[in-house]
């Protein structure tokens, strides 16, 4: 029996290997529990039934708010920034590349909160950036943010190249740049907006709404959509530029496509959630060990950052009850280790 099928619809096919079908069913249904768990626990515990009730508008009055008001939102939006930050790591891998390659760690998600930060801080500093910044609002200005800081670690990448450490080393460069904007806009806030801003730093799924989840649908719609397409050319430009060239595509325009969608599919969940560090660094290659793929498989990626937000997310509720933790100090501790052995790993292996 072959390992993989292909798969046509019209004028596009893609190859899909069987174990990788397989392992993203199993992610998927490891999300869908840990959902069920983030419904369902609390201070207020419900049953599986209750929260299926509540669901569909049946059950009590106190049911249906502990349920639908308050967790599933959080819930639905561990789901789709988890998504997102994993499949912007799996692109930048890819057409980096390089293992040790993320959003987060290319400074994109430094750049994107201190865009989010300006939103949150200046707008309250002065009419001219109260007008300005409404205009644009949070998520416009965390895109921002995201691609000017995407376009310096380019311009620093055509100089050092992309290989080995380098692209690590201008990410840490550009997030210090934008860490100290960040700063120093804290610091010329009012301390209601700097209380507010530094809260929203710490990177946490609890007290967003359900416009939140929204801006980040959007924008993950957006983003995933022509993705879709590109998809196929991530195979060529593993490669090497030289390969895929050779066999047709247009490989700046399909790299700068590429990373766009990963500048937007970082940026915007940035924007709802704060930067909530390693997911988009961990879960790609969970998803690439556990299917045994040469790359990070895309699908199998994101359903995997889902689960790991979510599961941080439980971890953070309850770890240290009744003192809640925010994800992201979660997903730091998870991480940090993680990129120590990948820089271990990369020492010893280069092609890793």
């Amino acid at each position: 029996m072959s390992a993989s099928t292909t798969l046509r619809v019209g004028r596009f096919s893609q190859q899909v290997r069987r174990r990788t079908v397989v392992v993203s069913a199993l992610l998927l249904v490891a999300t869908v529990l840990l959902a069920g768990a983030g419904l369902a626990l609390g201070d207020y515990t419900l049953a599986p039934g209750d929260v299926v009730a509540a669901l569909r508008g049946e059950g009590s009055a106190r049911d249906h708010l502990v349920v639908n008001a308050i967790r599933l939102p959080r819930v639905a939006l561990g789901i789709v920034v988890g998504v997102c930050l994993a499949v912007a790591g799996a692109i930048v891998q890819t057409t980096a590349r390089n293992a040790l390659a993320s959003p987060d760690l290319l400074g994109v998600s430094a750049g994107a909160g201190a865009g989010a930060v300006a939103a949150i801080v200046l707008s309250g500093t002065n009419a001219a950036g109260s007008a300005a910044l409404d205009v644009i609002g949070t998520p416009l200005a965390a895109l921002l943010g995201g691609v000017v800081a995407a376009a310096t670690v380019g311009l620093l990448l055509r100089v050092t190249g992309t290989t080995g450490l380098s692209p690590l080393l201008a990410g840490v460069g550009v997030s210090a740049l934008f860490g100290g904007l960040t700063s120093w806009m804290l610091t010329a806030a009012s301390i209601d907006d700097a209380a507010r801003a530094n809260a929203w730093l710490a990177g946490s799924l609890g007290g967003r709404g359900w416009s939140e989840v929204a801006a980040v649908t959007v924008a993950a719609v957006t983003a995933l959509a022509p993705l879709i397409v590109l998809s196929s050319r991530l195979p060529a430009l593993e490669l090497g530029p030289s390969i895929a060239t050779s066999l047709g595509f247009r490989v700046p325009h399909s790299v700068g496509l590429l990373l766009l969608i990963a500048v937007v599919l970082t940026s915007v969940p940035v924007a709802a959630a704060g930067p909530i560090g390693f997911i988009a660094l961990v879960a790609p290659h969970l998803a690439r060990l556990a299917c045994r793929s040469p790359r990070p498989p895309l699908v199998a990626s994101g359903v995997a950052g889902a689960a790991l937000l979510l599961a941080s997310d439980l971890v953070a509720r309850f770890a240290l009850a009744p003192l809640l933790l925010p994800a992201g100090a979660v997903t730091a501790v998870i991480g940090a280790p993680f990129l120590i052995w990948l820089l271990v790993r990369s020492r010893k292996d280069p092609t890793q």
